[in-house]
Formats: structure tokens, sequence, C-alpha cells
């Protein structure tokens, strides 16, 4: 890892201490941390906390220790909210998003923050939205897919969600796309983390579909999206989905063609896609102009060095070395493409 250039990670998570969390997080089982910081704790569900660097200032002292300057901290996607009750939803939410807002406010030469909203809730979410820019956040967070009212997952880049993207076009917003409940539409047994090794890409390359077939980043071309995880498994699909527009274009009404996207100038995707075939793939699809910097740290499928081999950063050396991208590519997609994509 190169120290001597400027470094942002576009993609990185904070857990609030055990005492920050509202208490009525816990007893209504929504989202909570225990007391000894050793687990992430939602209804029956319990996650290990993996790495120190989960919370505030254990992650100040791992972004010093690996040379990262500043971070983009993300919506804990445990607190989309789907399948919530909108009273319950909008009280989740504006504590994720007050959470966020203290940590860039509190530390604006380390973090930029982002802030969430649930589509489902729409009036709820355009004045969440408002309320979030006039505290100086410029980055939302939208899940991949939601849940409507009638229990269907349906993704987030469809038309009854347009204010929200008129809106984030009016402001010159970025917005961050990030999978996550899988298992909750997924028919399948949760074995082998299949869910987060397959499903949450696969997810990601469904809504990157919808996404460019109803031709998003030309229709709100001052908004600046991001897909997480280097939109890996929708990079592989490109030739698929063409092969199928192309063959089948009864099936595609009011469709655009999926080559009218490749390297749309507003869209981006990060670097956590853990191999350099894989990150070589994302540069010659997407150009590396497109390409910025995340580690989904401190997550253990996130750039850790507690897996073994791993350092932040890593895919990203190992593709200077190669020789798939140059010493400006490398500068680019740690700063000036991040600089890009947050509209700074």
């Amino acid at each position: 890892m190169k120290s001597n250039i400027q470094r942002i990670n576009a993609h990185g998570h904070l857990l609030p201490y055990p005492a920050e969390i509202p208490a009525f997080m816990k007893e209504k089982k929504i989202f909570w941390v225990t007391e000894d910081k050793s687990c992430m704790c939602q209804g029956d569900w319990v996650r290990p906390v993996t790495d120190p660097s989960f919370f505030l200032q254990e992650k100040l002292e791992w972004m010093e220790h690996n040379h990262i300057d500043k971070e983009v901290v993300l919506n804990l996607s445990q607190l989309y909210c789907n399948g919530m009750p909108r009273e319950l939803a909008r009280d989740v939410i504006r504590f994720q998003n007050d959470f966020n807002a203290g940590i860039a406010s509190g530390y604006p030469d380390k973090f930029i923050s982002g802030f969430v909203v649930q589509p489902l809730y729409l009036e709820d979410a355009l004045k969440e939205a408002e309320r979030c820019v006039s505290m100086g956040l410029r980055l939302m967070c939208l899940p991949t897919h939601y849940v409507t009212h009638e229990g269907k997952w349906v993704e987030t880049a469809n038309e009854s969600v347009l204010p929200l993207f008129e809106f984030a076009d009016q402001n010159r917003l970025a917005i961050e796309f990030h999978p996550y409940n899988a298992e909750k539409f997924i028919q399948l047994e949760d074995q082998y983390w299949r869910f987060h090794l397959i499903w949450l890409c696969a997810q990601t390359a469904d809504l990157y579909h919808f996404f460019s077939c109803r031709d998003f980043a030309h229709r709100f071309p001052a908004a600046r999206f991001c897909f997480a995880h280097g939109n890996q498994f929708g990079q592989m699909g490109y030739g698929r989905r063409r092969q199928g527009f192309l063959g089948r274009p009864d099936l595609f009404e009011n469709a655009v063609d999926p080559i009218e996207n490749i390297n749309a100038g507003n869209v981006y995707f990060d670097t956590l896609v853990h191999d350099v075939l894989s990150f070589e793939l994302l540069v010659k699809r997407q150009g590396v102009r497109q390409i910025v910097a995340g580690l989904d740290d401190p997550y253990p499928l996130g750039e850790m060095e507690s897996v073994e081999g791993s350092y932040p950063g890593k895919v990203i050396d190992e593709a200077l070395e190669c020789g798939i991208i140059h010493e400006k590519d490398y500068a680019d997609i740690w700063y000036g493409n991040v600089m890009e994509w947050l509209g700074l």
C-alpha cells in the first residue's frame, strides 16, 4: 500500500457504542449491541463484532494505522427498516441519520456520512431527506430492494420511487445502493453464508438491470450513483443481458439497450470485488474514472487484516502491480474519483 497519496475509503460502516442506541430499539428487538461490545443483535439474530474498528475511537486508530485519510460512513444495512411499521421506521431511521450526522459534524476531517430513507414511506422519506440535507448530509443510502405494503419485494429503481430520485437530482446528491435482506425473499436454507456471498451480489446485479433498462443514469444526470461491491455479478452479466435485449425485444417494452449505460459518467462502482481478475473486468467494462476505493470495513467480507492475506486496499495494490492500472489511476481511485462521486 502506497502511503504518499490521499486516501478516501468510499465504503465504510460504524456501530454506535451500546449506550448510544436508544432503549426502544432493544426493547422492540430492532437492533442493539451487547454491553461488552462482543455482538450485534436483531431479533433472534446475533452476529459477532469481529473487529474493534466497528466503533469510533478504534476506527480512528485503524484509519491512522492503514493510512486512510477519510472514510465515507454508510448506514447500517440492518436499519433499512424493510417491513417495519411506519412510525417505528421513522424513529429508527431518524436515530441512524442523527448518529451519522453527529459523526460527520464531530469529525469533519475524518468522516463523510450518508443518510438512509425507506422508499415504502415516500412522504416520510422525502421529509427525512430534506432534513438530512439541511444538516449537511449529501449522500443518500438506498437498499437495492424493499418490501411493499402487499408484502412483495421490488427493486428500488422503479417508477413509484421517482420523487426520491428527482429530489436527489435537484439537490445534486450522491446515492449509494447497498443490498441486504435477501434471506427474506429468497426461499433457500441459510447455509454457508450464501446470502452474503452469492445473493447480495445478485441483488445488486438485479437492481442494476432495472436501473439501466429504465435509464436512470441519464434521466437523473445531476445525481451520482454508486453500486456497492463493484456490482460484481452485474459486470459479468452484461453480455447475457444485452443478448436478451436484442433476442427478445418483446420482453423489453420501453426499455433502454444495456449498451447505453456502459460508461455512464455519473455511475460509480466500488473496488470491493476481492480478486484482481474481477477488478480487471471492472476496469475494462466501466473504465477507471468510474471506480472508487471501497473497503466495506470493518466487516470480514471487507478488506480487513483479520482475514488471512487481506489488508485494506489489497486488490487495488494488486491491480497496480499487475499493470491493470497505473500510478495516476491508483491515485484517482483512492481520491479524485471518490471526490467526483460525492460532488466535492
